[in-house]
């Protein structure tokens, strides 16, 4: 049988950048450890972007008529 892997969700994804946001906050992390915890955390918040970009297309509103339409978000 092929094992199925999971992708982490949102809050997984959160919990792992605290994990790293406190391994660069230590005093003796070697400045190539840091570059490497960083390259992590940078990609891991691009995939957290990706994922919250999909769940805001999904996100649907209910219309006054109660027609169900695509929920549009205005940025000020």
């Amino acid at each position: 049988m092929g094992k199925e892997t999971k992708k982490p969700g949102l809050e997984e994804n959160f919990a792992r950048l605290e994990e790293l946001t406190e391994e660069l906050e230590r005093d003796d992390i070697s400045l190539e450890a840091a570059f490497q915890v960083y390259s992590e955390g940078m990609a891991l918040l691009k995939r957290c972007n990706d994922q919250i970009d999909r769940v805001e297309k999904q996100v649907l509103k209910l219309s006054g008529e109660g027609q169900l339409e695509e929920f549009e978000h205005e940025y000020e």
